[in-house]
């Protein structure tokens, strides 16, 4: 269970999210609204990318003030651009290191590193140099390579932003695939109608909340008024 009670986060004198009390339990949340809405800062709370201003964040009892090491190893994040987690030459590498932090033995990794890219549809790509990879094929990789380290939770900030629509909907079903519970920030409402639940903020606080087909819906209408 994540829960959020009176969390809110300033900088300076500014409000960037303000107090924010709520649960979340489903498989799949995303969170929708308009840029500088308080989405991001939102999700980074749940990995302690951002510690609050006030109130208290706990993932399934880990919070990170207290358990920040934990909670980082408890939640994945995906950033928006691939090019920021992906670390090394190949893909195949690039997966093998999450296996070893995940602590698979290092004769299995390339093996298993293998499998999960053919799961991923990167089978053909294992010893292509990362940067060769199109937008699409690196954000896949990011993404199979936080799964692959097992977390609980899955945060995930525009995980779709800049692909094409074929590469956007791989990544989609990638993501509501996998075993992680997943909350996503984004602007692609096709792939936030998709998830179980949504929140949708404006200027820092939650403003609608409910299922994700009605609320992205109200949204939308909204936003093309």
């Amino acid at each position: 269970m994540i829960r959020l009670e009176a969390a809110a986060v300033r900088a300076g004198d500014r409000v960037v999210l303000h107090p924010t009390t709520l649960e979340i339990a489903e498989r799949s949340v995303a969170l929708v609204g308009p840029n500088g809405s308080g989405k991001s800062t939102l999700l980074r709370l749940l990995d302690g990318l951002v510690l609050p201003s006030s109130g208290t964040v706990e993932v399934d009892g880990l919070s990170p003030e207290t358990d920040l090491a934990a909670l980082r190893r408890h939640v994945g994040f995906v950033f928006p651009d691939p090019d920021a987690q992906l670390v090394m030459p190949t893909a195949v590498e690039d997966l093998a290191l999450s296996l070893r932090r995940a602590g698979v033995p290092r004769c299995e990794r390339d093996a298993r590193a293998r499998e999960l890219l053919a799961r991923a549809g990167l089978d053909d790509h294992a010893d292509a140099p990362v940067r060769e990879l199109s937008s699409g094929q690196r954000q896949l990789l990011a993404v199979t390579a936080v799964l692959a380290v097992g977390p609980a939770v899955l945060a995930c900030d525009e995980p779709t932003t800049l692909l094409d629509l074929r590469a956007a909907r791989r990544v989609a079903d990638l993501l509501l695939a996998g075993p992680a519970r997943l909350v996503l920030a984004t602007h692609d409402l096709a792939l936030a109608a998709r998830t179980e639940r949504a929140l949708w903020l404006e200027q820092g606080r939650v403003v609608a909340d409910g299922p994700a087909d009605e609320v992205c819906a109200a949204y939308a209408a909204t936003a093309g008024a």
